[in-house]
């Protein structure tokens, strides 16, 4: 019988023992397959990071998306990016995530890390560097005062075509505990991904440059236009490829008016600007040839144009101001543009709403009509282009009155201080360039002495 109990027994802690066995295997297969799922979420947030990064088209946004990115798949309370300078000594930019006001306060008098320390350390040996406590790396010198403390650090090099263009640096995960292999992967992972993001921005911003530098060339430096006041100023698309057909230009006519011009070559390309200079130029070869109100100069640019190019639609406007009396008057004509805006002495506003006519390039053999308007001394009229007030998910009317509260808030200025006003805080999505010109006529202690000296 005891024999027999003792059978049972052993059988029984043998069932046990299986039985605690495949608890513990299944243990182990359940933590498996949390890790294989948790690699799994984190090489998918990786992937969308990845893809985010590389949406950014300013060198500013995409460094701080690379930071925010690390920091969220690792779970850092702090992060930072350090641009080297062209020695490769030293840092030049610092991009610090995680610290409140109250850290930047603390700091404020401290300036940027230049690349001492642990910091400096990465810099001079580019390969991973993940430590549970800085201050036992034999490279550590301390942290400034006011500098939170951070123990846990994990630093990556970002290279671009090779070269080290910067480092990393993450600090602190969110769970007090040290960073790991698997945070230091998925960092690397995302610093050569980074590298590629950051070239393909540098490029974008040559590209852009080339562009804009490209445009500025085509387009004239105001002349003296005394007695007025005059400036005007051009921004490109936001869009880095992106050739624009906008201008603008004034000129000095020989019978004492002076003429504005402000126009829109349809398209986003070399053949619109193209088009935009000789247009331009045919322009200001007829006003200095035709002494006859703006809409028959824009008749006869149009029949030209048609008769010798095949240049897109364009639409634009052509306005003469000239004395009259003991001020000033505007006479304009449009081919299917924008209408100016005036500015009052006292800044009220007003869209001088009128038959715009049909484009250049459309039908040559359409009258245009001219159209006036008293300018008082110390007025000023603002000719610009629809890029200035274009957004897709807003009305034009919505904009223009919008454009309109801009130049109230903003009409005591310089003139040039004006229209940078007006180019820095427009309506529009930046979607399309803009050009916009703006004349102010003299004050009226200016008006006489001016006109007859």
């Amino acid at each position: 019988m005891a024999h027999g109990e003792e059978r049972e027994e052993g059988k029984r802690q043998s069932r046990v023992d299986a039985l605690e066995r495949l608890n513990a295997e299944l243990g182990r297969i359940d933590a498996q397959l949390r890790a294989l799922a948790a690699a799994k979420d984190r090489i998918q947030g990786l992937l969308e990071a990845v893809v985010e990064i590389t949406r950014e088209v300013e060198l500013p946004s995409v460094l701080h998306r690379i930071v925010t990115t690390a920091m969220d798949l690792v779970g850092a309370r702090y992060g930072a990016l350090g641009v080297l300078d062209e020695s490769g000594d030293q840092l030049a930019q610092f991009v610090a995530v995680g610290l409140d006001e109250q850290d930047r306060q603390a700091l404020a008098d401290v300036g940027l890390p230049r690349g001492r320390g642990v910091l400096g350390y990465l810099i001079h040996h580019p390969q991973p560097l993940r430590v549970d406590d800085i201050s036992s790396h034999p490279a550590s010198v301390g942290f400034p005062p006011g500098h939170p403390p951070m123990r846990a650090f994990l630093g990556v090099a970002i290279s671009v075509r090779g070269d080290v263009y910067g480092d990393l640096y993450l600090s602190e995960r969110r769970d007090g505990q040290p960073f790991d292999v698997g945070d230091e992967n998925i960092v690397v992972a995302l610093a050569s991904a980074a590298g590629v993001a950051i070239e393909n921005v540098r490029l974008l911003e040559q590209v852009r440059a080339g562009s804009e530098q490209f445009q500025r060339r085509l387009l004239p430096t105001l002349p003296d236009l005394r007695p007025f006041d005059a400036a005007a100023i051009y921004r490109p698309a936001a869009e880095p490829h992106h050739l624009g057909g906008d201008w603008y230009d004034a000129i000095p006519l020989p019978d004492g008016a002076v003429a504005v011009v402000i126009g829109d070559v349809v398209g986003h390309d070399l053949d619109a600007a193209a088009a935009m200079a000789s247009t331009r130029h045919m322009l200001r070869a007829l006003l200095f040839t035709l002494r006859t109100p703006p809409s028959a100069v824009l008749t006869q640019l149009d029949r030209t144009l048609e008769a010798i190019t095949d240049n897109p639609v364009t639409t634009t406007s052509l306005a003469r101001i000239e004395p009259d009396g003991a001020a000033w008057r505007l006479l304009w004509s449009s081919a299917g543009h924008v209408p100016p805006l005036l500015i009052t002495p006292d800044g009220q506003t007003e869209y001088l709403f009128a038959e715009p006519g049909l484009p250049l390039n459309v039908d040559s053999g359409r009258p245009r009509p001219d159209h006036t308007h008293p300018l008082p001394p110390d007025a000023t009229v603002v000719f610009f282009t629809d890029g200035l007030i274009e957004h897709p998910d807003h009305p034009i009317d919505e904009t223009l009155s919008e454009l309109a509260d801009v130049a109230t808030a903003h009409a005591s200025l310089p003139l040039h201080d004006f229209v940078q006003a007006l180019a820095d805080h427009n309506p529009s999505d930046r979607h399309d360039d803009m050009a916009l010109l703006a004349l102010r006529t003299p004050s009226r202690s200016r008006t006489d002495p001016e006109r007859h000296g």
